[in-house]
């Protein structure tokens, strides 16, 4: 009896991009919000978890890479919530570290597959925006570890609350964007060689993602007439 081809499975990358992309924007909005209320502060892990499901899903294209990014996502989940119940700095050191790999690799990740596309579509501009957003955060860790690493390396203006991890959240976009507002000030070298590092790769990738749609999209109507 012959058997009928079996047809594998793929997901939608359309929905897995703006999936993750809604994540990323509600942490974004929400984080603000939330911190200061101590009760639910909780809150907050809960949409960084969500965040690294859908971050997994977005690229479950191939077991091998869904593989990977689960055995990353496993630390960075566990030193997450570990900070709710344990108050150290090598924790904390821990739970950037994981963050940097993890968001890594998914830039990569997702990189890859938007260079790889030969037309512009939704899935396209999602992927690019999910990037841009990943960068921001990625920083947010490495600010973290230079904080913990050298202490009083961010000069925080007296109106700001100076509690780290909600200022540099703030920083971090600020800086990437190039917006640069004055009120938090990196002080030591390696925060001020990040901060012109992340403002260097966040114009160089505006640069280069609007060169490759431009190219793409001309290409496409070549091909059309």
């Amino acid at each position: 009896m012959i058997q009928p081809p079996v047809i594998p499975l793929k997901n939608n990358s359309q929905t897995r991009f703006l999936l993750l992309l809604v994540s990323l924007m509600a942490l974004m909005v929400l984080e603000p919000l939330l911190y200061d209320r101590t009760r639910i502060k909780f809150l907050i892990d809960i949409f960084f978890t969500v965040i690294l499901f859908t971050s997994i899903y977005a690229v479950s294209d191939k077991k091998g890479t869904t593989l990977v990014a689960i055995l990353l996502a496993l630390p960075k989940l566990g030193t997450t919530w570990a900070n709710n119940f344990v108050t150290h700095p090598l924790l904390y050191f821990l739970d950037s570290l994981f963050g940097i790999i993890f968001i890594g690799y998914i830039i990569i990740l997702i990189l890859r597959h938007i260079f790889r596309q030969e037309d512009v579509s939704s899935e396209t501009i999602y992927g690019a925006i999910v990037v841009y957003i990943l960068l921001g955060l990625m920083w947010v860790f490495l600010y973290n570890i230079t904080e913990i690493l050298y202490p009083g390396s961010f000069s925080v203006a007296a109106v700001l609350d100076a509690e780290s991890k909600k200022v540099l959240y703030f920083f971090s976009f600020v800086t990437l964007t190039t917006l640069g507002y004055g009120d938090i000030t990196p002080v030591s070298a390696p925060a001020r060689s990040l901060a012109m590092v992340e403002a260097i790769v966040g114009q160089m990738y505006l640069a280069v993602l609007i060169a490759r749609l431009v190219g793409i999209h001309i290409s496409q109507s070549m091909m059309k007439k």
